[in-house]
């Protein structure tokens, strides 16, 4: 085993594994959207023994060939999708509406409910962030030997097999895209799924020490361990293959982001784009026009 796969390995085995969790995989479909920027497939796809996730297909309203797709995570779809499921009002959240920006440009996108809304029944609001404490403690409860941040890039990893199965999809051109904790899911799913072709993220928290990591249901206290053995975003972007990556700070990363990005390896501005518009967690609509113009030649 040569050092790159030894070091991939090391990951693997921190983010760890779930005993016992086997289920019947299924994709059922709930109703079809129709908006006037997209058409849109509703489902109910099997993500765990007992449970399932929404997820939402995103389609330009003409498809006629094999479309390059891309698979936006985030907290639940209506944010990404730019408009209220059940009322197909807009969200009002125009710049986080990731999918809406793509599917404009002719991608279908994929996206789905994270799981502190599929793990465990609650009364709770869907935006009440106390379930994601609880989720997690529930998963690790069932699942001592897995992480947070494994169950993220598993149900992550659910949404490419659904482009990799859809006749629509050009499936050797599907990329990653995704905001805040859709970018901590949109870095890991992409640097281990050998499918995604090409990562954008936006304001994540690239270094350990930027943002959230430690919590339960990102890495909780393997952080500590993370750290002492040396191991960072730089090497896992090098683990991933150096795949083009494209990342947006603004609030939680920094110019010492592009730091991370030198130091995995990058130097060739064809293969990644830094944009620091350093004004605040949000980032501006011309920023996001002109990474999805970059991301377009990634793929």
């Amino acid at each position: 085993m040569n050092e790159l796969n030894e070091k991939a390995q090391k990951w693997l085995d921190m983010i760890g594994r779930p005993r016992n969790y086997h289920y019947e995989r299924h994709l059922r479909l709930i109703r079809k959207i129709e908006t006037d920027e997209f058409d849109g497939e509703l489902y109910e796809q099997a993500n765990g023994p007992g449970t399932v996730q929404k997820t939402l297909l995103m389609l330009p309203k003409t498809v006629d060939t094999k479309r390059p797709a891309v698979v936006v995570p985030f907290y639940y779809p209506d944010r990404v999708a730019g408009y209220h499921l059940d009322t197909l009002e807009p969200t009002n959240e125009p710049v986080i509406a990731f999918g809406l920006h793509l599917v404009r440009r002719g991608y279908i996108v994929v996206t789905a409910e994270a799981y502190h809304l599929t793990y465990c029944k609650m009364d709770h609001d869907r935006q009440d962030f106390s379930r994601w404490k609880r989720s997690a403690e529930a998963l690790l409860q069932d699942h001592p030997e897995w992480t947070g941040i494994g169950k993220l890039v598993a149900d992550t990893q659910l949404l490419v097999d659904l482009l990799c199965s859809d006749p629509r999809v050009d499936s050797n051109r599907i990329g990653i895209a995704g905001h805040s904790l859709g970018g901590k899911m949109a870095l890991y799913t992409g640097c281990l799924d050998a499918r995604i072709k090409a990562i954008l993220g936006s304001d994540f928290g690239i270094e350990w020490d930027r943002t959230n990591w430690s919590d339960l249901w990102y890495w909780g206290d393997k952080v500590d361990e993370l750290k002492a053995a040396g191991m960072d975003h730089a090497e896992l972007l090098r683990i991933g293959g150096l795949k083009p990556f494209i990342l947006i700070a603004g609030q939680y990363d920094n110019e010492d982001a592009l730091d991370v990005i030198k130091r995995a390896g990058y130097s060739d501005p064809s293969q990644y784009l830094f944009i620091n518009h350093a004004t605040g967690h949000r980032p501006p609509m011309e920023v996001l026009e002109r990474c999805y113009d970059f991301f377009a030649t990634c793929f």
